[in-house]
């Protein structure tokens, strides 16, 4: 059995700042939704109120957070710093805390990862304790922990990847993008993943940014990657990668993709490679952004410059001194993994060509007949997370993949509330996440003042230590993981 009870957090590579008496530089700029009914600046008064009226009350609210990613940890931070007593307990499947800003951002994106100084100093509050290695549903129930706490929060994510559901998708050789970050990222689940990357050729279906993130991964030289907090085994096996071209796969065209600028910037850029991209994939598209929004309209530019025009002398050098390289392919939707002559792992995959319906972003592809197969020996399948049910006794959608919620409160199901992907969907981005969160805790903020959650003491953590002991998880029967707090609460 996993050790269930950390006294130390060996986070050094991570600096901890001081921050300004406030959530964060972004929330003073950025009002969650729902402060006041809808977006908009932050009504001071009206929290000054209610930390009076929390004043004069002398319950100390007990709530529960499931999942340590940034939904989690914006849920309570908002919770403590709007609640003078409130006491708030973070439960997590992991060992370690923080989700997919750990696990699922980019090893050469430290920038992004920043935000986990925030996140110490949410876990650093004597009124916040971590609790990792507890998987509710099986550990413990949702029902216990609403039994044991006055508020449960809902924040665990989307902790699987949208199937492809084609023929050939179960051959070695087929991957989630989902696995394949994990890897890298030493995600305990994906750790032995030890992806075949002997092949020329690799395949990224699907044009988000997590798309490009592994091809990124795929074609940047090792030499960049040691500088970065790769795992050691994922650095020794790119080293070893016979990969050269990877093709990144779209069922729409230019105009739909889902990356950011600066991701398209990074792969313009990225060293030791050049991009394929084909003209005929843009004709007509600098008079269709022409109404299209700011962001848009930048990145469409970008994608035209590295399209259509003639590179400079010393691009051009650059270019033509690659080894590797990377493309784009549009109007393109994959239909069949093609097996190896004998059958035991994937060489190719078939793609439908498709044409576009309707316009912009809403526009739907759909199939003309023809099809393309395109060798590959890796197919990596990024083409969207899924949030999945935790425990029989809360409601789930599947069809959305989310929790049926009304402004964070789960339906029919008083005291129980959720934030973050497994709100809302997986879109977004962490100050998307940071707003949301927030909403969720205000909401919740709100129904305690008004006698809308259960009156008097609740044991918290101590009810559920004392039930996964009797289930012989361990000593206390929880993991304590106490961001440099020593003992405290072990």
């Amino acid at each position: 059995m996993a050790p269930r009870c950390w006294r130390w957090w060996p986070w050094s590579a991570w600096p901890r700042t001081r921050l300004p008496p406030s959530e964060s530089t972004q929330s003073r700029s950025r009002a969650p939704v729902g402060l006041n009914g809808s977006a908009g600046r932050p009504a001071s008064a009206k929290y000054r109120s209610f930390r009076q009226q929390f004043s004069t009350q002398e319950q100390t609210p007990q709530i529960c957070v499931v999942g340590s990613g940034p939904a989690g940890f914006y849920t309570a931070q908002h919770l403590l710093k709007h609640h003078p007593r409130a006491h708030v307990d973070i439960y997590e499947k992991q060992l370690v805390p923080f989700g997919l800003v750990r696990f699922g951002v980019a090893p050469d994106h430290p920038e992004v990862k920043n935000v986990i100084n925030t996140f110490t100093q949410t876990a650093h509050s004597d009124r916040c304790a971590f609790h990792g290695n507890v998987v509710v549903g099986r550990d413990v129930t949702v029902q216990e922990l609403r039994d044991a706490y006055h508020a449960v929060v809902l924040s665990y994510g989307a902790e699987d990847h949208r199937g492809l559901e084609i023929p050939g998708e179960e051959l070695p050789g087929v991957l989630s993008a989902r696995a394949f970050v994990g890897w890298y990222n030493g995600l305990p689940e994906n750790r032995k993943l030890a992806p075949d990357l002997s092949c020329d050729t690799a395949v990224v279906l699907g044009q988000g940014n997590v798309a490009l993130d592994v091809a990124r991964i795929l074609l940047t030289p090792p030499e960049y990657l040691e500088k970065t907090d790769i795992t050691a085994a994922a650095l020794g096996a790119l080293r070893q990668s016979q990969v050269k071209t990877v093709w990144i796969v779209g069922r729409r065209g230019p105009l739909q993709v889902a990356f950011t600028i600066k991701e398209l910037r990074e792969m313009i850029q990225l060293p030791g490679t050049r991009p394929i991209l084909d003209p005929a994939d843009f004709l007509g598209l600098q008079d269709r952004i022409k109404e299209v929004p700011r962001p848009r309209k930048r990145l469409m530019e970008l994608l035209l410059r590295a399209a259509m025009e003639k590179p400079g002398v010393a691009e051009a050098a650059r270019r033509a001194s690659a080894s590797r390289a990377w493309g784009l392919r549009f109007f393109r939707s994959p239909q069949q993994v093609l097996p190896s002559p004998d059958g035991r792992r994937a060489a190719g995959i078939r793609l439908a060509v498709t044409r576009l319906e309707g316009v912009g972003e809403a526009a739907r592809a759909v199939p003309t007949g023809d099809v393309e197969d395109l060798p590959c020996g890796l197919v990596l399948s990024s083409i969207g997370y899924k949030s999945c049910p935790i425990d029989p006794s809360v409601p789930f959608d599947p069809k959305l993949g989310v929790i049926p919620n009304v402004e964070g409160r789960v339906v029919d199901v008083p005291g129980l509330y959720c934030s973050g992907w497994v709100k809302r969907g997986p879109t977004g981005v962490i100050t998307t996440t940071m707003t949301d969160s927030f909403a969720t805790g205000h909401i919740l903020l709100q129904d305690l003042i008004a006698g809308l959650l259960p009156s008097g003491p609740r044991p918290g953590y101590a009810a559920i230590k004392a039930l996964l002991g009797s289930r012989g998880l361990g000593p206390g029967g929880l993991a304590c993981f106490f961001l440099g707090l020593g003992e405290a609460g072990c």
